[in-house]
């Protein structure tokens, strides 16, 4: 739980002016460590969000004119990781799908040797 900013001021005036910080932790019911942290640093840190990398809209007109490209070479492309673009053709609904003539191609060859193999 983030404490406010004037708790934490409060918690370091009473120090300053000859408190203890242990006495200060019992007075405004914070534990010591925090106190510790805050005599270092008053202020919170602030978080900063990365810039994503990856541009959808790129991405889903390389999918388009590279419909076969694997994960890894868009990535080298795009400069992510796979991981990454994986992750946006999930958010975008878009599956691999195999091509339906080498799925025919597989199934006639297995029925080929399943026949040769018959009489065996």
């Amino acid at each position: 739980m983030a404490y406010s900013l004037d708790l934490r001021k409060k918690v370091i005036n009473y120090i300053e002016n000859g408190g203890s910080p242990s006495k200060a932790s019992k007075v405004f019911q914070v534990g010591r460590a925090s106190i510790y942290r805050w005599l270092e640093r008053v202020e919170p840190i602030e978080v900063k969000r990365r810039n994503r990398k990856l541009n959808w809209k790129a991405l889903e007109q390389d999918i388009q004119t590279n419909p076969e490209a694997r994960l890894i070479d868009r990535a080298k492309k795009f400069g992510v990781r796979p991981s990454a673009i994986s992750y946006a053709l999930k958010e975008m609904k878009i599956t691999r799908k195999k091509n339906n003539l080498d799925i025919a191609k597989e199934t006639d060859k297995k029925e080929l040797n399943i026949i040769e193999n018959w009489g065996n």
